[in-house]
Parts: C-alpha cells; structure tokens; sequence
C-alpha cells in the first residue's frame, strides 16, 4: 500500500507550480502565432509571385 502525501505540502506543490505552468502555456500560444504569422506571410508571398 503506497501512501499519499499530505494535503498541505501537495497544495503548496501545486501553487509553487502554477506560475511555471502558466507561463509556459503563455510561451506556447505565442510561439504558435508566430508560426502561423510565418506561414500567411509565406502563403502571401508564394501567392503574390505565382508564375501563372
């Protein structure tokens, strides 16, 4: 039988985490917007200079 830990340290686990966790998901999102900026502005380009 394998025991938990307390509730107390668990929580303060968690609040100490969630900052961290936060700004990743931040960091994520904002690099996943710049890719996709990337990628219209690429689309734009092919687009702009099709030979046709």
């Amino acid at each position: 039988m394998t025991l938990s830990p307390p509730r107390p340290k668990r929580t303060s686990m968690v609040i100490a985490l969630l900052p961290l966790l936060l700004a990743a998901c931040d960091t994520a999102a904002g690099a996943g917007r710049d890719i996709s900026a990337a990628g219209h502005a690429i689309t734009q380009d092919a687009n702009q200079n099709k030979g046709y």
